[in-house]
């Protein structure tokens, strides 16, 4: 009796513990999961990053010639290095040749995609959508293909070697019109009708209603749009002859011809790379919540 009635006992016992082992098993596995993506993401990340480093130690030394992983051992002329390319080799020139053009750039390219998504969105015209379409057929047009029509024409402007000649043929942006005419329908239409029954023309909605509300994504554009003109090289280098009015990109290259020896100074160009990547990091980590905001209201 007595043993008819352990058996009962270890029978119903039997699932509960099962039902235990099963639940710490998917715990373990979740957590193992967990770890391999951690462990993945931290390699990738590394990867990333890896010439980034790189770059950063080679500018600390003198010569910045690398042939082992000992060479890659932090030098002890970085402050000199840095004091060497900016004022000694006058790169802060170059920096600021970028700055001005990414910063007129980025206005430029702002005021003419508002006010093209204004019209696209909130006009009313033969073709409204045909238009937009071939807006976003200018996409489809890879760089190479305008570049010696595009050379041409600012040369028979005489526009080559000016400042205008590397800011006016980056005003107009496909992109930048799509993302705002997808923010700005997504603005009710309740807004659009109180502004038209209180007489408010287009120009003061723009500016007090869409700018307004469109902040957060016209940052996040505006740091986009900068990034992409502080890394021009190749329109710049064909246009512009003047050393004076180069831009950093192109002043890489000019970094690197200062060596005397005949030997590439690599320690100068690596060191004018991490300076030409300060501004958009810096852009980066400032204006990185719009930046998401904008790639959120996107996948809305």
């Amino acid at each position: 009796m007595l043993g008819s009635l352990l058996t009962a006992l270890t029978a119903a016992a039997e699932p509960s513990r099962s039902a235990g082992r099963t639940t710490s098993e998917r715990i373990r596995r979740f957590e193992t999961e967990q770890l391999t993506l951690h462990v993945l993401a931290a390699t990738i990340v590394f990867l990333i990053i890896l010439p980034v480093l790189i770059a950063a130690l080679v500018s600390t030394k003198r010569a910045g010639i690398v042939t082992s992983i000992g060479d890659l051992a932090p030098g002890g002329h970085a402050l000199s290095n840095y004091r060497r390319a900016l004022i000694g080799l006058e790169f802060w020139r170059f920096m600021l040749n970028s700055f001005l053009m990414s910063v007129a750039v980025v206005v430029g390219k702002l005021v003419v995609s508002l006010l093209a998504a204004l019209v696209i969105v909130y006009y009313r015209f033969p073709y409204k959508n045909a238009v937009f379409l071939f807006i976003l057929f200018t996409l489809l047009l890879p760089v190479p293909v305008r570049f010696v029509p595009l050379y041409r024409l600012t040369t028979e402007l005489g526009m080559s070697n000016t400042f205008f000649a590397i800011t006016v043929p980056y005003l107009a942006s496909a992109t930048t019109v799509f993302i705002l005419r997808q923010h700005f329908l997504s603005i009710p239409a309740s807004l659009v009708e109180t502004a038209k029954v209180d007489g408010v023309g287009p120009l003061r909605f723009l500016w007090s209603v869409l700018v307004p509300m469109s902040r957060a994504v016209l940052v996040g554009v505006s740091v986009i749009m900068f990034v992409y003109t502080w890394n021009q090289y190749l329109w710049p280098l064909v246009i512009i002859n003047a050393e004076s009015l180069q831009v950093a990109q192109v002043g890489l290259s000019l970094l690197r011809g200062q060596a005397s020896t005949g030997e590439v100074a690599w320690s100068m160009v690596m060191t004018g790379s991490m300076l030409t990547l300060l501004p958009p990091l810096a852009l980066l980590v400032l204006f990185r919540r719009q930046l998401l905001e904008t790639f959120t209201i996107q996948q809305k």
